[in-house]
């Protein structure tokens, strides 16, 4: 058995290594000096360009397009959620037919337009008006707001499939058979041990697709709906001015910067297990 006889002495810190002033690096910095130039640009124009009459005449139409925003994002997201689930298993079945169909679904919905999705709801079933009162179901359909919450809501649903069923597939098949070994029922082992698991690795994708949604839902203004881009071009037609759509962007840009702080945080707090 050895033992130490004598220490090492101290060493000094190695020296910073320098880093070469690079072509690169030059044109990196050039970009972000642009983009603050510009960031710096867009300030100055909304402060000399502030109208308190405009303010006080339009504000109030902002809020309620982005209430009206938020409530279609939030309700399409949540039925999407609902609907996407037997679609995931549909996707993951063993039954040629089955899986066929939730494949064409996804496939449509995702291959397709928002816009173009929207607009066949809206104006394509306006044909179908007699058979659609003779169900009770006209009274929906001819509603704007409630076409464009159907369009996303159906849109989003292929999306959130797609997402739960790459999360559940992700899950090692280990997870399952360990559940079986222990004699778990197949359904209280998915909803306790797998969706869990799942959910997590589904957290990020999800918060993407609510971020598409969230800009994506800028469309339904095209047919009269007044969310919070509609209220814009009904301000811009009335003053032609420019910063009411720069407005709207900034509004936009909050909600999207204050879902990935909410998804950021849901996310450490979720997997704070997994830190080490």
């Amino acid at each position: 058995m050895s033992h130490v006889q004598t220490l090492i002495p101290a060493q000094p810190a190695p020296k910073e290594a320098h880093k070469p002033i690079t072509g690169t690096r030059i044109t990196g910095y050039l970009v972000v000096a642009l983009w603050i130039a510009l960031a710096g640009a867009l300030i100055a124009m909304v402060v000399s360009g502030w109208d308190p009459e405009k303010f006080t005449r339009y504000g109030p139409r902002y809020l309620h397009g982005l209430y009206t925003t938020i409530m279609l994002v939030v309700i399409s997201v949540f039925f999407g959620a609902i609907l996407s689930l037997p679609l995931a298993f549909a996707r993951m079945s063993k039954n040629r037919f089955i899986n066929g169909l939730a494949y064409g679904y996804v496939y449509v919905f995702r291959g397709t337009p928002l816009l173009a999705q929207l607009f066949l709801i809206y104006y394509g079933l306006g044909g179908f008006r007699p058979q659609l009162e003779a169900v009770g179901l006209w009274w929906f359909f001819r509603d704007a707001w409630y076409c464009g919450l159907f369009a996303m809501t159906i849109n989003t649903a292929a999306y959130q499939a797609e997402i739960l069923r790459g999360a559940i597939q992700s899950v090692p098949r280990g997870q399952h058979e360990a559940a079986a070994s222990l004699g778990i029922h197949k359904v209280n082992a998915f909803r306790k041990i797998i969706l869990p698991q799942a959910l997590i690795v589904a957290l990020r994708p999800y918060g993407n697709e609510i971020i598409l949604l969230i800009k994506g839902s800028a469309v339904v203004a095209i047919i009269t709906v007044l969310d919070l881009m509609g209220e814009t071009r009904y301000a811009f037609s009335r003053t032609f001015d420019y910063q009411t759509y720069l407005w709207a962007a900034i509004f936009y840009l909050t909600m999207v910067e204050a879902l990935r702080h909410l998804w950021a945080w849901i996310e450490r707090r979720l997997t704070r297990h997994l830190k080490r």
